[in-house]
């Protein structure tokens, strides 16, 4: 029987083997992470600077990361402190670490991720979702692209880093409701422009 991924990573992280929990999360989590930051930023650039520090703060953060999360919401909760912290501080570009591990990390990084928003269909769609807010952009993006649960799509939306259980069953009903109400917006836009 083949072990979960997420326990797979689990132990890597127990046994302190960052190097292997790096390349094993990255290959399995990195297009989503980076298709996620495109739709959030709704520029491919700011979303290329957003993920290469998402990267960096996942290879630094690996030591103290204590596993109370998967490791892929922790992975997309960096994604989104990233953007915050760019969107604070736009001039904030170039060159971060000079680390060689890290650089080869966001490389091969890079290397998973598909072009997958080229059709003609996906960028009208795009460009309805786009006119969202950028909070009901990742809304969308983590719950229906990226298929998950709402108490990780809570955890990576809350504003900080520690919630209590009961914190985040209080936001993944709160974005239950706010999903249900951009999924009609999103509907009615996509009617009169001649979608559906």
């Amino acid at each position: 029987m083949e072990r979960d991924l997420e326990q797979v990573l689990v132990e890597l992280l127990r046994e302190r083997q960052y190097d292997q929990l790096a390349t094993l999360a990255l290959e399995a989590y990195s297009d989503g992470l980076y298709g996620y930051l495109i739709g959030l930023m709704n520029n491919p650039m700011d979303a290329a600077e957003v993920f290469s520090q998402a990267i960096e703060d996942f290879w630094r953060g690996l030591p103290g990361f204590r596993g109370d999360a998967r490791v892929q919401t922790w992975f997309y909760k960096l994604g989104q402190n990233a953007a915050c912290r760019f969107r604070r501080s736009p001039w904030n570009r170039g060159d971060r670490t000079g680390d060689s591990k890290l650089e080869h990390l966001v490389a091969t990084a890079y290397s998973y991720t598909e072009p997958w928003r080229n059709t003609e269909v996906k960028d009208r769609v795009r460009t309805l979702r786009d006119a969202l807010e950028q909070d009901d952009r990742a809304l969308l993006i983590l719950r229906v692209d990226r298929g998950l649960g709402w108490k990780d799509v809570a955890l990576i939306m809350l504003e900080h880093d520690s919630p209590t259980a009961a914190e985040v069953d209080r936001e993944a009903a709160r974005l239950r409701k706010r999903f249900e109400h951009v999924k009609k917006e999103l509907r009615a836009r996509a009617v009169t422009a001649g979608l559906v």
